[in-house]
């Protein structure tokens, strides 16, 4: 048994290789990328005619959701000995530091690896097309999105709802628990339930303005 940081300590992770990279490192990396592709985006954005301020944060919301997904969690679901390489990338480290909040990514838990293979293969490639639709006010766009944050809703609920079922368990530390399985989390279940309200209104007023315009 590969001696790990993670809870439980009887966890079996045969072939674990320490972290390389410290938190400090890890998250200045991730956030310093982060905050880039969102001024990008911003920038980027303001070169298309008639959009409006909301349109344009909604634009770097869905590019950064969307690289996430496909960047961070792909790699995840598509390498499940990361913890076992001796030439870790990064990241490989940002999930073995992650599993301190939520030791089930290491122990490649069956729920997990699912519902994050579904975010990264089609929720990933969806959000960078509600860019586009954003973007080319495409009659689609709402739709989209609302789709879009419904599966995250959705993912969101599967992986609090069954880390309580198996136990609640999963973290080294209070520390960890709200900053990376409470906090890391949170966006993805605050700005969906805004977005899906905002594009559901707007769904239904172009609903009810066809209506009106049928019944003329």
């Amino acid at each position: 048994m590969g001696a790990h940081p993670y809870v439980p300590a009887s966890l079996d992770l045969p072939g674990y290789v320490p972290l390389r990279l410290t938190q400090l490192e890890i998250l200045a990396a991730y956030l310093g990328t982060s905050l880039f592709v969102v001024a990008a985006v911003w920038l980027l954005s303001g070169r298309c005619r008639r959009l409006s301020g909301a349109d344009r944060l909604l634009m770097c919301w869905w590019a950064f959701t969307g690289l996430t997904h496909i960047l961070i969690e792909g790699p995840f679901v598509f390498t499940p000995g990361f913890f076992t390489k001796t030439s870790p990338n990064f990241f490989d480290e940002v999930w073995k530091e992650y599993s301190k909040g939520d030791s089930r990514y290491v122990a490649r838990d069956t729920a997990t690896v699912t519902v994050e293979g579904i975010t990264a293969v089609l929720e990933g490639p969806a959000s960078l097309l509600a860019v586009y639709a954003i973007a080319s006010r495409k009659s689609y766009s709402h739709i989209l999105q609302f789709a879009v944050c419904l599966g995250q809703l959705y993912g969101c609920i599967v992986y609090f709802t069954t880390a309580y079922l198996d136990g609640f368990n999963f973290w080294i530390s209070p520390f960890y628990f709200w900053a990376y399985f409470i906090g890391a989390n949170s966006s993805w279940v605050v700005i969906p339930l805004l977005i899906a309200r905002r594009s559901w209104n707007k769904i239904c007023t172009a609903v009810h303005q066809s209506e009106k315009v049928k019944t003329k």
